[in-house]
């Protein structure tokens, strides 16, 4: 299982899906689809455009993943988990073709995903990447179109170590005469996309030349935003229930993608949009994006992981009064570590810890490393024991960040 282990139970083609959905009568063309891909923003992207169909009146899958407390957050409808028996009857009827196949954990879920979409009836189904694109399990459905979010370094040892090679691997989503929204214009990586595009008769939207942002501030718990409609010369704002400053940039390609689907048929109105970008999480069941968990002292959760998760992550800090900083952190051992230690502050208090699978990094070795990056602190063998010590020592006007895993967070919670 990838989530536990990594890297070796990855697999690099869709021999597996494919053998796994034929067994199934192919429920992945029963339904259509949206498919989101990149490094970071895929998950807030893809539960935003879920809330958004929602409210308009679909009835709409949501495939995600990794979950962070319950295996059944990956595949929901409007909201709802997957019910336990529909998992258990599932997997009992998949038996002996898993012992044929032999598929891995992610396979397995992606077909047990689009099995119960078809089942259900979905009007649409919005489908998370769970790792690249081009090879990724999901990468089997036509959908009515393509999101990407934005392209930085992650999974090197999977995906490359340029931002090109990622980059191309995510382009791997898009389809021919399928059009695709780039939500970011990243100028490394922008002729992957279009030349890609390009090939395949795709139309191409990047966001950012289609909205510009007026204006945005932090209220309450909310993100208010103020965008430009560059080609209607209209202004249009919005209320986010997802209050990190770095949201931007997804509900860019967010509107962008409503706006081509609007024009293909899809019943959307700006009310819909509206009301579902204020409602997010509770539509959607949407966790561990900047979320606040106590006030005094304001303890805060992000599932931000990866170099450009952090630095957003870090970027938000500085939009927070508070008189000392305690972050709760842990990484996985295939992160570059070393490369994200320096963007982290050197006066904030570091307990430093290890989620419990096998993939984590051990706590010691993480916090001899931040040292080399001054980061000062102390190892504790769990999350738990961390969060507790950082309790201890806070006041109630200190904050609290815990950050660095999905892992870290899902134990928090």
């Amino acid at each position: 299982m990838f989530t536990r282990v990594g890297a070796s139970a990855f697999k690099t083609d869709l021999h597996n899906t494919l053998a796994l959905l034929e067994k199934l009568q192919h429920p992945q063309h029963a339904f259509k689809t949206i498919h989101v891909a990149g490094t970071n923003g895929k998950g807030s992207s893809s539960h935003m455009l879920a809330a958004i169909f929602q409210q308009a009146g679909y009835k709409t899958g949501l495939y995600t993943s990794p979950h962070l407390l319950d295996f059944r957050e990956r595949i929901r409808i409007n909201g709802q988990m997957v019910p336990e028996d529909f998992v258990i009857r599932f997997t009992e009827q998949m038996r002996t073709h898993i012992t044929d196949i032999a598929p891995s954990f992610f396979e397995l879920t992606v077909a047990m995903a689009f099995s119960y979409f078809q089942q259900e009836a979905v009007d649409i189904a919005i489908i998370e990447v769970g790792l690249g694109g081009r090879l990724d399990s999901t990468n089997v459905i036509t959908p009515e179109l393509s999101l990407i979010t934005n392209i930085s370094y992650d999974h090197k040892n999977i995906l490359g170590d340029t931002l090109p090679k990622i980059a191309s691997e995510k382009a791997g989503i898009i389809k021919a005469g399928v059009p695709v929204v780039i939500s970011e214009t990243q100028s490394e990586v922008q002729d992957v996309f279009v030349n890609t595009a390009a090939a395949l008769n795709a139309p191409i939207h990047f966001a950012d030349q289609e909205w510009m942002e007026s204006s945005s501030a932090i209220e309450g718990n909310h993100l208010v935003i103020t965008l430009l409609d560059t080609r209607q010369q209209q202004m249009r704002r919005f209320q986010l229930d997802l209050n990190g400053q770095y949201q931007e940039k997804n509900v860019m390609g967010v509107l962008s993608s409503v706006k081509i689907l609007q024009q293909n048929g899809w019943h959307i109105t700006w009310e819909h949009i509206s009301g579902a970008l204020s409602h997010v999480k509770k539509l959607t069941g949407l966790r561990g994006r900047w979320e606040v968990i106590q006030q005094h002292p304001l303890t805060v959760l992000d599932v931000g992981h990866n170099e450009a998760g952090i630095r957003e992550v870090m970027e938000q800090l500085g939009h927070v009064n508070y008189q000392q900083l305690h972050i709760v952190v842990g990484f996985v051992k295939d992160k570059e570590v070393e490369k994200v230690l320096p963007l982290f502050p050197v006066n904030a208090r570091y307990y430093f810890c290890k989620a419990s699978i096998p993939r984590a990094m051990d706590e010691m070795a993480l916090s001899e490393m931040a040292a080399e990056s001054g980061l000062q602190g102390h190892a504790f063998a769990s999350v738990q024991a961390a969060l507790q010590a950082a309790r201890q020592h806070a006041q109630p006007d200190d904050m609290i960040l815990v950050c660095g895993s999905f892992f870290i967070v899902a134990e928090v919670m």
